[in-house]
């Protein structure tokens, strides 16, 4: 039990025996004393005062009275404006330290047969292009909110739905057949998701081209766009891949594939993963099997046209085409097919879509629509919203003008890890091997942490030269502090000082050394917050905040120096602790933490 619950537990036993009336302990308002103030907690007494009719400060000292006699661990009290202060002792806050130290996993939580399982879908690619700025942050979102739930004892399934069909797919396909000359990813020494990406790049120019020569004939734009030969030989492709034409399938097939090759070795660089990849060709038709079943039950309606429409008015929104009047499926019919089956493959106890917040009516939907379909865990899912991140102004090479590629941006991010790294000599006497692995380290930790920091339903401006400052609220300062550390930890190991994790019971604190231990005490609480509220933002800016009150205690105490052996034990035994809670920290922002920089 955490202090914080001890001594609510406590004031809810005081007010009843005080004064004769009950309270519920976790009503009870604690704070963290002010700096300027002696005390460790603060209790709020001013909700009391209708129960004891007396002033603030009267009821403060009753109340505190009753605690220090009764707490075992409150060690002071100091009454302030009618605020109580409470001193905790210092043998808590060595057994708080003792059991930190001795839990490998400190603040996880480890999953058994009765953890509910949650899925989480993110990244969701389309096979027509390479990944962009925004699906990095896409991707860093979901595989850290799928490392913070599992962190919580949930079983996790991470997974990813490719958009690999559609009138987007045929013209790369399309580009390819007609200007391609054979062109392949061996050939060309071009990632496969590069190329097809540059092969929807050529498309989009020629149909320019087309669209506007129609356009100079006296088409209108909306005519032209519709009649511009590259288009309709797109359509008429993308007919013969649903009609399953040999040909169309094969060249379909093949290009898909360097795709997905190119995609793995982005998320390799990224260090993310999937447990489960589905594929819109093999979800959509499941969704438009329950569409016609919908139909065929009243649940949905057509129109003349043959379309296909579900009226949500009665529930606030507007109607949603489910079908096209040709009969082919819109993203909507895909998503509940996907849904369906992943319900059929695992016993999904809740469903987390990891998806920009353009799509917020998307999922509103959704969620509706499942819910009609009688599915009774429409209503359960969750969607991830979190806003658009962008770059400065000319600051990193764009593929498209605006759209910002994902392998450049690690590719840069790393030429300014060793820029800066070089500058500030952080790596002299590395081999070079070394040296590259640890600017590798160094960029990716800079580049999640600058994404994860910010809480998820913001927008953001991501800066690479800024995210890979060594001072400050960034991935590379908090890397270079576990660093610092482990350094200190294996000078102590050269001297042959050996760590003794049962500390001694006669020690006092200071003010600075009893900060850094009530900090790392509430690791565990901040990951069941940040699962709780699904926010990655919260364990970065607790890791940040942990790592700024070490390196006080660092600047101001000796550590090795230390002559006092049980205070220079206690101090390695602290050190370790902060090491191990700063890596468990970010490795559930899938950061890494060098030994040394």
């Amino acid at each position: 039990m955490s202090i914080e619950q001890i001594i609510r537990k406590k004031v809810s036993v005081a007010i009843s025996k005080l004064y004769n009336q009950e309270i519920e302990a976790p009503s009870v308002q604690l704070q963290n004393t002010r700096k300027d103030v002696d005390g460790d907690l603060t209790v709020v007494v001013f909700p009391y005062l209708r129960f004891s009719r007396k002033s603030p400060e009267q009821t403060a000292e009753e109340l505190g009275a009753y605690l220090q006699e009764n707490v075992d661990e409150v060690k002071a009290f100091d009454v302030v404006k009618g605020f109580l202060n409470l001193t905790i002792s210092t043998g808590y806050w060595l057994n708080v330290l003792e059991d930190a130290a001795a839990k490998e996993q400190f603040g996880y939580q480890s999953a058994d047969e009765n953890s509910p399982t949650v899925m989480v879908e993110y990244s969701s690619p389309n096979t027509n292009k390479p990944l962009h700025l925004g699906h990095i942050r896409n991707n860093l979102l979901g595989f850290s909110l799928g490392e913070i739930l599992k962190a919580n004892g949930k079983k996790v399934v991470k997974t990813n739905i490719v958009n690999d069909r559609g009138i987007h797919i045929c013209k790369s396909m399309l580009a390819w057949k007609k200007w391609g000359e054979g062109k392949t990813p061996e050939s060309t020494g071009i990632k496969g998701d590069h190329l097809v990406g540059d092969f929807y790049v050529l498309f989009d120019k020629h149909y320019k081209q087309e669209i506007a020569e129609l356009m100079e004939q006296g088409q209108s734009k909306e005519d032209a766009e519709k009649n511009a030969p590259s288009i309709v030989e797109a359509r008429e492709l993308l007919l013969k891949w649903e009609a399953k034409d040999p040909e169309t399938i094969k060249l379909w097939e093949m290009m898909n594939q360097w795709v997905y090759d190119g995609f793995d070795i982005t998320y390799k660089e990224l260090g993310v993963d999937f447990d489960k990849i589905y594929y819109e060709s093999d979800t959509y038709l499941v969704g438009k099997d329950e569409v016609l079943r919908g139909l065929k039950e009243g649940i949905f309606h057509q129109r003349d046209d043959q379309s296909v429409w579900a009226d949500l008015r009665n529930d606030g929104l507007d109607e949603k085409i489910l079908l096209r009047s040709d009969g082919t499926s819109v993203y909507m019919t895909q998503d509940i097919g996907t849904a369906k089956l992943r319900f059929n493959d695992y016993k999904i106890d809740k469903m987390v879509y990891v998806v920009g917040n353009e799509q917020n009516y998307h999922f509103q939907v959704l969620s509706i629509l499942l819910d009609k379909l009688g599915y009774d865990w429409g209503k359960g899912l969750h969607h991830f919203s979190y806003g658009m991140v962008e770059l400065p102004q000319g600051k990193m090479k764009s593929r498209e003008g605006t759209v910002v590629d994902a392998d450049d941006l690690m590719v840069e991010m790393i030429d300014v890890a060793r820029k800066v790294s070089e500058e500030l000599g952080k790596l002299e006497g590395y081999s070079k091997e070394e040296a590259n692995e640890t600017f590798k380290t160094i960029a990716l930790g800079a580049l999640k942490y600058f994404i994860l920091k910010v809480d998820p339903k913001k927008n953001m401006l991501f800066n690479p030269e800024e995210s890979i400052d060594f001072n400050g609220n960034t991935g590379p300062f908090i890397q270079y502090t576990h660093a610092r550390i482990r350094s200190v930890l294996r000078k102590a190991t050269d001297r042959n000082i050996d760590i003794n994790y049962e500390l001694a019971g006669n020690l006092e604190l200071s003010q600075k050394e009893k900060e850094l231990i009530k900090s790392t005490s509430l690791f565990p609480s901040v990951v069941k917050e940040a699962g709780d509220n699904y926010s990655p933002a919260l364990v970065a800016n607790y890791v940040y905040d942990l790592v700024k009150e070490y390196n006080q205690f660092y600047h101001d105490h000796s550590i090795i120096a230390e002559e006092n052996v049980d205070v220079r034990n206690m101090r390695l035994v602290l050190s370790e602790t902060v090491a191990k809670i700063i890596k468990l920290g970010m490795a559930l922002m899938g950061i890494s933490v060098p030994e040394r920089m």
